[in-house]
């Protein structure tokens, strides 16, 4: 059994001299070391052996196991060595050749407009609100008169995580958490990311940005209402923007009303974008109902507010003319590259 450990060490020392690549070295290993190698089953063989032949054979083989593994270990450093080296040479940066041009992207149309939009509206003394995209079932509807049977809470137009937490279908919630924190005087605005279950298409999306705004004091009336949207409009699409009012609904509002503006495409002399009307709708709006101001801890005897809220995405494809919500959110740079 000597002489077979011997021959095992001999050979495997001849073999690893010719061995060039990692693959080589680990068949090696495998072929005398491993769980079914040559040394191993030698290894296996020693119950044959008598007492006194065990220790001795024992030991010669745990030595050659020894020595067989530090030259594997040995050699497989100056195979990675030699393949570093190898790799370093293909590598090596030419300083001489003219640097590749750096790709630099361009400011995505929702936040170009979106600054614009701020900016506006802070000029007007609004503060800029924020508040949290899974909200609670209270601030989302209770708190903005929406009761439980209210058509809007359906499943099919919002998402809820369990029966009293859902993903904000509007940014009307960060009003009700400003009125709750803050006392009257308030004149603030909410833009933010809301969620709809509705489909994906060329006009819908089940995520989208909404701009609410809030103005809560002593003596605002609807005439306030009709100054600041009107502010606003001349001052983002130009002095000749004009809107006009139309008699709605809201739970929240009290009276309600729509807005109309001047079509951005025809000036107002109509074309098939505003259906020949001249007037495109761009958003909802109204008094803030005396039941919301309750709930949020303010006297509607003595303060007054009104509100309104529109789409970001919806002015953001008038004034681009863009014809499907899903450029907006597809990353497609082709899409993006005509915006600065």
């Amino acid at each position: 059994m000597r002489e077979k450990l011997e021959l095992i060490k001999q050979n495997a020392l001849e073999e690893l001299k010719k061995i060039a690549t990692k693959e080589d070295m680990e068949s090696i290993r495998v072929k005398y070391l491993g769980k079914k190698g040559e040394l191993t089953s030698i290894l296996r063989g020693m119950g044959a052996l008598s007492k006194e032949e065990r220790p001795i054979v024992g030991k010669l083989a745990n030595e050659i196991r020894e020595n067989l593994e530090n030259i594997i270990g040995e050699t497989l450093d100056k195979i990675k060595n030699k393949e570093k080296e190898l790799r370093l040479q293909k590598e090596v940066i030419d300083i001489s050749m003219p640097g590749k041009k750096q790709i630099v992207g361009k400011r995505h149309p929702l936040d170009l407009t979106l600054e614009n939009i701020n900016d506006i509206f802070i000029s007007m003394g609004f503060s800029i609100e924020e508040g949290p995209e899974v909200e609670k079932d209270y601030y989302n509807f209770e708190a903005l008169n929406i009761p439980k049977d209210h058509p809007a809470r359906g499943e099919q137009d919002t998402f809820y995580i369990n029966d009293n937490v859902v993903l904000r279908t509007q940014t009307s919630p960060i009003q009700i958490r400003t009125m709750e924190k803050e006392k009257p005087p308030i004149k603030m605005i909410a833009p933010g990311k809301v969620y709809r279950s509705d489909e994906l298409d060329a006009t819908h999306s089940p995520i989208f940005y909404q701009i609410e705004g809030l103005v809560v004091d002593k003596g605002i009336t609807f005439s306030d209402l009709k100054g600041t949207l009107q502010t606003f409009f001349k001052k983002m699409f130009g002095d000749n923007m004009e809107i006009k009012f139309r008699p709605h609904h809201f739970p929240f509002t009290e009276p309600s009303a729509e807005v109309d503006v001047t079509c951005f495409v025809c000036g107002g002399k109509g074309c098939k974008v505003c259906k020949n009307s001249g007037w495109i709708e761009m958003l909802g709006c109204g008094m803030v109902h005396p039941d919301v101001l309750r709930n949020c801890g303010i006297d509607p005897e003595v303060y007054s507010g009104f509100a309104f809220g529109f789409g970001l995405d919806r002015i953001v494809m008038l004034k681009y003319g863009i014809d499907d919500i899903r450029f907006l959110y597809e990353s497609d740079m082709r899409f993006l590259n005509q915006f600065k």
